[in-house]
């Protein structure tokens, strides 16, 4: 589509790199889809409830094998997972007529009757049914997939900021003096001595925060810096495991100007565009300081707070993934991706000539990360066929219950979740498409990870 996909060199070593890449990404998914559904299945079998198949992927089994009542196997569309309860929905009552035969009825009542089916060749252990259990019980099978996610995420991003640290605003090198504009490269006799080196900053020195603001970007820092000119700022650094607050007065500089995608700013008669700014002689980078265990559930929330914002947010980016896919705008880094797109994400990191390991490594368990927190927070979502259904239905039905017990009415017994079906088809129909979409956008216009 006239662009570059990659960056680097493709070479027969980037080539095995990047299926490597791909290769622990399907790894990495395997065991995230396993432990959800090993959660689902660990409860339902310590409720007794009737399971008969656990499988990671859809599709005819590539391999199986049964052990006891439950039929245990790998399929080859790895989107997902199941394991397959006798009776998810109230059959409809033996013997019982129907009266209406309209559209929706009629839907209904097939899936009643799908689950009278499933029970009955099963054994016909109708006690033994998903609806037969109380309430909260169903919700600690439903709510054991999504908590599988929600704790491989916690223990990925403790490796992360425990095991490699968080990237950090840091103070990488500082000059003698301010240079007075971006073309010079040597200090004169003439030229100012640096607000860096006057205010004893280090290389090393981490950015803790800049006039009262915590951990800046380096965006954030360099902003402060500009529109600072002859105004003390006020720096927190950590230097040696300590903090050590320091005061900067920035100088005004002559610098080139620059636009959003760091591209030089002409004139019109094409020279180059300057400002004058405030400077005060560093380089600012990032590196990975190591945090406490007290980061892990704060940056935990905030991915959660993140994945959910993009649910939210899904209609109008789904929109945008449309025209990036069959148009010519442009696919945006926080676009939505499938796992396609994540696996391939996956593999140009690991395919990447010049980065570090400890950087690859760190780039692929971030994604793994993210994608168990984003399965987490969508399954939650209270709409069937997703877990989050379940639980809904499970909450309604314990209120149900128990404000007929207040009313001294009788118990009205397990809630008929098969009157949801029409609109669980709608949103298994909505889940397709946008599977299908973001699939079909990740091969032809994947996101740019490198800008």
């Amino acid at each position: 589509m006239g662009r570059v996909p990659y960056p680097f060199p493709v070479t027969v070593e980037s080539v095995l790199l990047f299926i490597l890449g791909v290769v622990v990404f399907i790894v990495g998914l395997l065991v995230s889809i396993g432990l959800h559904e090993l959660g689902h299945l660990s409860f339902a079998k310590l409720f007794n409830v009737k399971v008969t198949q656990y499988s990671l992927g859809f599709g005819k089994p590539l391999w199986s094998f049964r052990r006891g009542e439950t039929e245990y196997g790998i399929r080859p569309i790895l989107l997902g997972g199941y394991i397959s309860m006798v009776g998810m929905l109230k059959p409809r009552a033996s013997g019982r007529e129907i009266t209406n035969t309209g559209f929706y009825s009629a839907f209904v009542q097939d899936a009643r009757q799908a689950s009278a089916e499933q029970i009955a060749e099963s054994g016909g252990e109708d006690a033994r049914a998903f609806y037969r259990l109380t309430p909260w019980k169903r919700i600690i099978v439903m709510v054991a997939g999504p908590a599988m996610n929600l704790v491989i995420g916690i223990v990925l991003f403790g490796v992360l900021l425990v095991g490699f640290g968080a990237p950090t605003t840091t103070f990488t090198s500082s000059v003698d003096c301010v240079l007075p504009t971006s073309q010079s490269t040597a200090c004169s006799s003439s030229d100012p001595v640096s607000p860096a080196k006057q205010a004893g900053i280090r290389a090393g020195d981490v950015v803790r925060s800049v006039d009262g603001r915590p951990d800046p970007t380096i965006a954030e820092l360099s902003a402060v810096f500009q529109r600072s000119a002859g105004k003390p700022v006020r720096v927190v650094v950590e230097r040696d495991g300590a903090e050590k607050t320091l005061r900067i007065t920035p100088t005004t500089a002559t610098r080139d100007v620059y636009d959003a995608n760091g591209t030089l700013v002409k004139n019109a008669d094409g020279s180059t565009k300057t400002q004058r700014v405030g400077v005060v002689g560093v380089s600012i980078g990032q590196s990975l300081v190591r945090q406490s265990p007290a980061a892990v559930l704060p940056a935990t929330g905030a991915q959660i707070g993140a994945s959910a914002h993009l649910i939210i947010d899904l209609p109008q980016r789904l929109v945008a993934v449309w025209n990036a896919a069959f148009g010519s705008q442009a696919r945006s880094q926080d676009s939505p991706v499938s796992v396609v797109g994540v696996g391939r994400a996956i593999g140009e990191v690991s395919s990447m000539s010049g980065v570090p390991v400890v950087d690859k490594a760190y780039t692929i368990l971030g994604l793994l990360a993210s994608l168990n927190i984003g399965l987490f927070v969508l399954n939650m979502v209270p709409l069937l066929p997703l877990d989050g259904g379940h639980i809904a239905g499970a909450l309604w039905e314990a209120v149900k219950r128990r404000s007929f017990t207040l009313l001294g009415k009788a118990d009205p017994g397990p809630i008929d979740l098969a009157k949801t079906m029409p609109l669980t088809m709608v949103v298994v129909v909505l889940l397709g498409g946008m599977s299908a979409l973001l699939i079909y956008a990740d091969i032809v216009r994947p996101v740019n990870l490198f800008g």
